[in-house]
Order: structure tokens, then sequence, then C-alpha cells
């Protein structure tokens, strides 16, 4: 996870520059297995991994990484944790292009649309962590199986899937993560053409095309 963090951040130093013209800002990744407070408010073990737009960390539930490796059969590979957390730092660079700000104020000004921004913006998150995940592939770090088992991750924390697990029924429209089969192809478009111009989950509006 420590040289994979260094990896996704190495990666992002070179790639926004490119991309975009923006300096990456450096970040810090915070595990934690109890509560904590958070620039967000207090996260619990409950909380799951996430990315705090207000203090610019990413916090990684390791419980949460337990409970891939033991409940979701094949999500137990390197690529597998790592691509949760590269999904993190991917919000981190949402951040820092202004992007999940442009969502927060779109969906204050179309509440009804909030769920669809939502889902938008963490499916883009999936395909920057695809991007990566096609970089480190290019660079020899990932072994035979890798990207199948990160897949599997994907399909894993999907809302609908997740959804049935707890409560027995699928509510599309609440969706704020997107599916499992959409969770699996945007990380797999991002992997497979590896650059950020396939990541445009936004179809082209203003939201996407400020930065994509």
């Amino acid at each position: 996870m420590c040289g994979a963090t260094n990896d996704v951040q190495q990666y992002w130093t070179k790639a926004l520059p490119k991309y975009f013209g923006v300096q990456y800002q450096q970040t810090k990744t915070r595990l934690f297995d109890a509560p904590r407070q958070t620039g967000c408010g207090m996260a619990s073990p409950q909380t799951g991994p996430f990315y705090c737009p207000a203090d610019f960390l990413v916090y990684i539930d390791l419980g949460f990484l337990q409970q891939i490796e033991k409940q979701f059969v094949g999500a137990t590979s390197d690529l597998a944790e790592q691509y949760i957390m590269a999904h993190e730092y991917g919000h981190h660079v949402q951040n820092v292009l202004g992007t999940n700000a442009k969502v927060q104020a779109a969906s204050r000004k179309n509440p009804k649309k909030a769920n669809q921004y939502s889902v938008a913006l963490e499916l883009q998150a999936d395909c920057y962590a695809g991007v990566w995940g096609s970089s480190a592939s290019r660079r020899g770090l990932l072994e035979s199986g890798d990207v199948e088992e990160g897949l599997q991750a994907a399909a894993a924390i999907g809302d609908d899937r997740l959804r049935k697990m707890g409560q027995g029924r699928v509510v599309p429209e609440t969706f704020t993560h997107g599916s499992s089969a959409d969770r699996v192809a945007w990380l797999r478009r991002g992997l497979e053409r590896g650059t950020l111009e396939a990541c445009d989950t936004f179809n082209g509006s203003e939201i996407g095309r400020a930065h994509v």
C-alpha cells in the first residue's frame, strides 16, 4: 500500500501538468481502524475508505480492506487493495482540478441530479485509478491476474451489490457510486486506454469540459 501510494503520487505529479497544465499537490494517506476525527467529521470503521476535500487527505479503513479480502471471492490480490487506494487519490486529483467543487455547486443548483453527479464523480475516480493501473502495467509492476482481480474488487463494491446485501433490494435512483457493471466498465476503460481523455464520465457537460 505504501509503495502504491508513492507510485500513484509520482504518476499524478507527471500527468497533471501534461494533461491539464496543473501542478499536482502532494497529500498523505491516513490509515485507521478506530474512530478518528477528520476535516470532514468523525470517521468510524463503518465509514469505509474515503477522501476528505476539506483537509486534502486520503483515509483508508483497514477493516474495509480486510472485509474485501474475506467476503468477496477473487478480491484478494495486491491490486484489489491498491485499486481502492488509487480511487481515493483520484478524488484528490478531482479536488486539485476543481471538479469536486463544480459537482458540489451543480448539486446545490439542481438537487434532483445530485445522485447523478455523485455517480459520475465516483466513476471518474475509478477511471483515473485504471489509468494509473495502465501505467503500472506498462512499467511491469503488475503480476499475472492482478487486473482481473482488481476488476472483481470494483464489482464487489458496486451500489447494486452492496444495497442488495445490506437492504435486500436495489433502487438505482439512490446510487451514489455506480453499479457494479458501471464501476467495472470505467475501471477497465482507464486500464485499457491509459489516457485521461477517456475519463469524461460527465458526458461532455460543463463539469466534464472543464478538465477533460
